[in-house]
């Protein structure tokens, strides 16, 4: 398969909260991210999320920093006992960005991506 990201991507052990926009339920899922780059994540979730929603979220970064960003919901992969999704940012401020991307470089200097 071609690869069409326009970001490297990087693992990261991060937990983020999500809760739907469009919906007035405040329940929030814990999702875990399996990779992450400054224009997405690709992350693991038990709960089923709906394709091409847009989804608060709060990411815990490498620096227990928290980023507040929107996700929208682009892929779903049904696994065996979870679904693994791939979404976008929305609207990310670019000074976060510049956060995701550091971590890029600093992985990238050690050898680990």
């Amino acid at each position: 398969m071609e690869e069409r990201r326009r970001s490297k991507r990087m693992e990261l052990d991060a937990k983020i909260m999500v809760k739907r926009l469009d919906d007035d339920t405040a329940d929030e899922v814990i999702i875990e991210i399996v990779d992450i780059s400054k224009t997405g994540a690709g992350f693991n979730c038990k709960t089923p999320l709906t394709i091409g929603a847009i989804y608060e979220a709060y990411l815990t970064i490498w620096t227990k920093e928290m980023i507040h960003c929107f996700i929208e919901i682009v892929r779903i992969e049904k696994k065996a006992d979870t679904f693994a999704y791939g979404g976008i940012f929305v609207g990310m401020p670019e000074m976060d960005m510049k956060r995701i991307e550091t971590y890029e470089t600093i992985e990238t200097a050690n050898g680990n991506i």
